[in-house]
């Protein structure tokens, strides 16, 4: 039920030197033996490996997205003619390489993960000084999985009104409530890492979700924006029948004979909500009845002058 799936597109040896080491969740997940750009190598698609992958989305009419993490990368990238360009956290402040994606003039949806809103402003202006207006930041805490106390999911806020464009937001929390909550909060774009199964091999696993869930997630995220609505503070048409039962109407609390005087004693609010509003009481005292009403019945207009 997913949109788009993303996938990533890099060259080991243009991402990470040989002594680099790896983040703390990659050696948990994936141990201390081997090196980062080794452990790279080993999770490099091919070429023909993005071709195969384009070819299947398209047969299952899902949108194919890749991170490039290099210029060769977004080259190549481009010549499979992705629609927008997903930018990764650790690239944000690669002021050169987003300017080089920036010139593609395809819409650049950017993960903030690790950034501070300089860095962030120092991204944008970037992209949009090199002719490139069509921007969609992601919020994001780069930690696998990320602690909801770090999650901090005002900040979409914060840069939206910064910034003028739209915010969305990549979750690495586990679960689901997290993501949920950005939708609330107006996140237009939900990136979330996903798996076939949570214990194969590989530095992300642990913390992605599997099929059911993401079509769980997909489910409860549609109900979420539905439910946002427009805005406007109006009755849905759904409670109409709600209305006329729950609300209450004025009735004659004794009979009523033609001539007298409506006082305030000889009126009560009472359901069905079909008639005369209680808010309407004021305007209804005073008036002269100009035909008999019996106990219970209820007021309307025209049986007073």
């Amino acid at each position: 039920g997913a949109d788009a799936v993303k996938f990533q597109t890099f060259k080991a040896e243009r991402i990470a030197s040989a002594d680099a080491p790896k983040a703390e969740y990659q050696m948990r997940s994936t141990g201390t033996d081997e090196s980062q750009l080794d452990m790279l190598r080993r999770l490099e698609l091919s070429k023909e490996e993005h071709r195969e992958l384009v070819s299947y989305c398209s047969e299952k009419g899902i949108t194919f997205l890749s991170s490039p993490f290099d210029e060769e990368s977004a080259d190549f990238l481009e010549t499979l003619g992705v629609p927008a360009f997903k930018i990764p956290s650790g690239e944000i402040t690669n002021l050169p390489f987003l300017a080089h994606v920036a010139r593609k003039r395809r819409p650049m949806i950017v993960s903030t993960g690790m950034a501070t809103l300089g860095e962030v402003e120092a991204a944008v202006s970037t992209i949009r000084d090199n002719g490139n207006p069509h921007i969609v930041l992601l919020h994001c805490v780069s930690n696998y999985p990320a602690d909801p106390k770090d999650v901090n999911l005002r900040a979409m806020e914060t840069m939206r009104v910064a910034f003028g464009i739209p915010v969305g937001y990549s979750d690495h929390t586990e679960g689901d409530e997290i993501a949920l909550a950005a939708v609330a909060l107006g996140a237009c774009v939900l990136e979330k890492h996903f798996t076939l199964d949570r214990s194969l091999p590989g530095p992300d696993h642990q913390a992605s979700i599997e099929p059911v869930e993401l079509a769980n997630l997909v489910r409860r995220v549609r109900s979420v924006e539905a439910a946002l609505g427009h805005g406007q503070k109006v009755p849905a048409n759904s409670e109409a029948n709600t209305a006329a039962v729950a609300r209450k109407s004025l009735v004659a609390a004794k009979a009523i004979e033609p001539g007298t005087v409506l006082a305030a004693t000889m009126v009560q609010a009472r359901r069905p909500g079909t008639g005369i509003p209680p808010a309407h009481l004021r305007e209804l005292l005073g008036r002269v009845a100009t035909v008999r009403i019996p106990a219970n019945t209820m007021l309307r207009w025209e049986m007073f002058r």
